[in-house]
């Protein structure tokens, strides 16, 4: 049985040709290429001039920083490490929001807040990371996979500067009875959609990458 390698997150599919879009990454056609033993050998081969090239790198210091930082978030896959932190706390946060608009609880609106500044403060290090996994392992690939999880990624970053500016403004947005009350809950319902979509499509990458 022929074996065919999707070259950009890896997945293998056997049968006698590759399929129309690959089932992790929808990756086109055109991105499969056929396992064979003398492909196995000639990755073998380039992988010394691979490592050559590197050594020859610039060796400027901010160069050697961005290529240390780079290496280790592949090596210790710090992105789906990075993640969890929004994936956790903010659908705990949305909680915390109708906690308070239902049962009226002021302190966990202010939990809600804390914890939307500090996914906040931490987006660019997620984001950074994913950029940098996007870009090495999967070769900066835009399928339709990866501009779901670009864009719901933008999504999140631009609604929680505006939720949490939103509240720092109008403090009792979410204790006073109000049409902006209900509005600022809907789109911290978007929010976590957001987040919870970013992350099954790079939960289909890793662990639909394992299927064979």
């Amino acid at each position: 049985m022929r074996k065919w390698e999707c070259t950009v997150c890896g997945y293998v599919h056997e049968g006698e040709e590759p399929p129309d879009e690959c089932p992790v990454c929808a990756a086109d056609k055109s991105m499969f290429v056929e396992i064979t033993e003398e492909a196995a050998s000639s990755s073998e081969s380039t992988a010394t001039p691979a490592s050559a090239s590197k050594a020859e790198e610039k060796t400027t210091f901010l160069a050697t920083v961005y290529h240390v930082a780079s290496e280790q978030i592949l090596k210790h896959h710090l992105h789906p490490i990075m993640v969890h932190t929004p994936n956790g706390i903010l659908p705990m946060a949305l909680i915390f929001l109708l906690i308070t608009a239902f049962l009226g609880f002021p302190l966990f609106e202010t939990a809600a807040l804390y914890s939307f500044v500090f996914v906040l403060i931490t987006m660019p290090i997620v984001v950074f990371t994913g950029y940098e996994v996007w870009q090495k392992r999967y070769r900066g690939a835009m399928t339709t996979t990866f501009k779901i999880k670009i864009g719901a990624s933008i999504v999140t970053v631009l609604l929680l500067c505006v939720l949490s500016v939103w509240r720092i403004v109008r403090p009792d947005i979410v204790t006073t009875t109000s049409t902006g009350r209900w509005i600022f809950l809907l789109l911290s319902l978007v929010l976590v959609t957001a987040v919870g979509l970013a992350g099954h499509m790079g939960g289909k990458l890793v662990f639909g990458s394992r299927k064979n």
